[in-house]
């Protein structure tokens, strides 16, 4: 920014082309790392009853809660719906750190030396 700024770029264009740029990949990656969070997050006052006043909308923590009950008839039902909550948290939470090891210029590439010599 110190060079682009001596040499007379306008402020609009460090913005856009050198800040934005830098800051984007960060931006990305927290918020596929929140979103993970969220889900969580909302799954949890679902189960404990904070969640959507409306009963009939569809919740994973609401079908944890009613599953519940039917836990010595039917167990699938809980198990399937904390698979479901935890394989999307997960798989946010890889697709970040996929997304973090690709877009961050930062971090060395792991070279494979060829099979056979040249």
């Amino acid at each position: 920014m110190t060079a682009a700024r001596s040499i007379g770029a306008s402020t609009s264009r460090i913005l856009l082309r050198h800040m934005l740029p830098n800051a984007l990949t960060p931006l990305i990656v927290a918020s596929t790392l929140a979103l993970a969070t969220a889900i969580i997050d909302v799954a949890g006052l679902g189960f404990l009853g904070l969640g959507p006043s409306d009963p009939r909308t569809a919740e994973w923590g609401t079908m944890l809660t009613g599953a519940s009950s039917y836990y010595r008839q039917a167990p699938w039902i809980v198990v399937f719906t904390g698979a479901a909550i935890s394989i999307s948290a997960i798989g946010f939470n890889l697709l970040g750190d996929g997304l973090r090891e690709s877009l961050d210029p930062r971090l060395e590439t792991l070279t494979v030396p060829p099979l056979l010599p040249s």
